[in-house]
């Protein structure tokens, strides 16, 4: 095979850490894979992925990086900062419309320089045409443009936690255990469909699971199926992607997308006060909260190690801080 080129641009590795207190609590031992300090201003997941989508960016010559995402979206905010880190110009379109204040991800979004359409939702999924509006209105400024999926969760992408599963093997060699499971949040597919392609080419033996934080099961399936192939077609794989088992979890998407029932903020405070460690109410909170409630069913039981991929997202919970404490 033969990967995309890569930048390096995430501060890794990242640790492993055990959940002493939460694993007492739930008697289940959970360990979490700290990937919420990647960086400190691109924090996150997204960093692992954007390390090969802004590599083939400037393998292109690129000097604009074009992107998607929601208002308070993670991965705009990382690529915005990431683009000026590296001198690049950043254009993101957030879907809906613009806040009276500037907080979380988006207050990073203007503080870095990025420039910004707000779009409602219909034009918001038109982004073929906006892509091709913006590029033809950079490359009369003599700029080239390059695109970036939502969540930077295409073939390119998945490098990311391809080779961060390659990290999880020695995590686990390091701390002695052999996992029963790793367990995520997904809402674009990238990290998940790379964990499982990971899991099967670095051999960590273990059942990947993540619980969706919007859309459905039938949905990342189809999605994640799709970019398995675009990624085997590309870069040459061998290996069996048919036989790749997609275990997505429903049924935790709550009000949707972005909102949290007070369950998810009442689980953001125990795990702060249990151990210090701040989670989100878009993606970990819920997808955190999400996997206690199956361990607590008893449908995670027999199992002796889980880890939890902690993919970041903390500038997410102060545009929604005041839910944190009404439901406190």
């Amino acid at each position: 095979m033969n990967p995309p080129a890569r930048i390096s641009l995430a501060r890794l590795p990242t640790p492993l850490e055990p959940l002493s207190r939460l694993s007492a609590a739930y008697g289940t031992r959970i360990w979490i894979k700290r990937d919420d300090l990647t960086d400190t201003v691109a924090s996150g997941n997204k960093i692992r992925k954007l390390e090969y989508s802004i590599g083939q960016a400037l393998a292109e010559e690129a000097d604009v990086l074009v992107t998607w995402g929601g208002v308070q979206s993670n991965h705009c905010r990382a690529t915005a900062a990431l683009a000026a880190r590296l001198g690049l110009k950043s254009h993101l379109v957030l879907r809906g419309s613009e806040p009276n204040e500037r907080d979380g991800n988006l207050l990073i979004d203007s503080l870095v320089g990025a420039e910004i359409t707000f779009a409602p939702p219909e034009r918001y999924q038109e982004m073929d045409h906006t892509y091709k509006h913006l590029q033809a209105q950079y490359a009369g400024q003599g700029l080239k443009t390059y695109r970036i999926p939502v969540g930077a969760s295409d073939e390119v992408g998945l490098w990311g936690y391809i080779n961060c599963a390659n990290e999880l093997k020695q995590d686990f060699e390091s701390a002695g255990i052999s996992p029963d499971a790793i367990v995520s949040a997904t809402g674009s597919g990238g990290t998940l469909a790379g964990l499982i392609i990971g899991n099967a080419l670095h051999g960590l033996n273990t059942r990947v699971v993540a619980f969706n934080v919007c859309d459905d099961e039938a949905y990342f399936k189809q999605k994640i199926s799709k970019d398995f192939i675009l990624w085997k077609d590309r870069y040459g794989s061998g290996l069996d992607i048919d036989q790749l088992p997609i275990n997505v979890i429903d049924g935790y998407v709550g009000p949707g997308y972005g909102r949290a029932t007070p369950e998810v903020f009442e689980t953001i405070r125990e795990v702060a006060r249990l151990e210090g460690i701040v989670l989100d109410p878009v993606y970990t909170g819920k997808a955190f909260n999400a996997l206690l409630q199956e361990i607590r069913s008893g449908k995670f039981e027999g199992l002796s190690d889980i880890v939890f991929i902690h993919t970041g997202g903390m500038l997410g919970l102060f545009p929604q801080k005041q839910k944190l404490f009404e439901s406190g």
